[in-house]
């Protein structure tokens, strides 16, 4: 089975510099990195909407790079600094950007990113299966 890395140039500095792909196609999947609230140009916002949104963003890129939007979504792991403190505001901005069917969805309490002030980290696996 071939893959087939999915590098948006908006996103190319994680192939380069962290030698990974921001989104792996292998058969019908494709298979996210996670993606935290860090804009496209290395910047975190202060405040939680501004993070999450831009997870999802990035994760839209991915996904539109790929040929797919978020009904292609199978499965979503979500990962939360301070998990109650944002979940209301993640699960209603999360409803802006979720199709039907809804994927599966597991969301995980942790201590902590990469880049101290990340909240929350989105990986997901989409299907190009109709």
């Amino acid at each position: 089975m071939s893959k087939q890395a999915i590098v948006p140039a908006e996103l190319k500095s994680y192939y380069d510099d962290w030698k990974m792909s921001p989104g792996l196609a292998s058969g019908d999947l494709v298979f996210l990195t996670g993606f935290t609230g860090v804009s496209p140009d290395g910047d975190l916002p202060a405040d939680a909407e501004h993070q999450i949104r831009n997870a999802f963003k990035k994760v839209e890129i991915v996904l539109r790079e790929a040929g797919l939007d978020f009904g292609a979504l199978v499965e979503m792991t979500t990962y939360h600094v301070g998990l109650r403190d944002h979940f209301d505001l993640f699960k209603g901005i999360r409803s802006e950007f979720v199709k039907e069917p809804y994927p599966a969805w597991t969301a995980i309490e942790v201590a902590g990113f990469v880049h101290e002030d990340a909240i929350v980290e989105i990986k997901v696996i989409a299907s190009r299966e109709k």
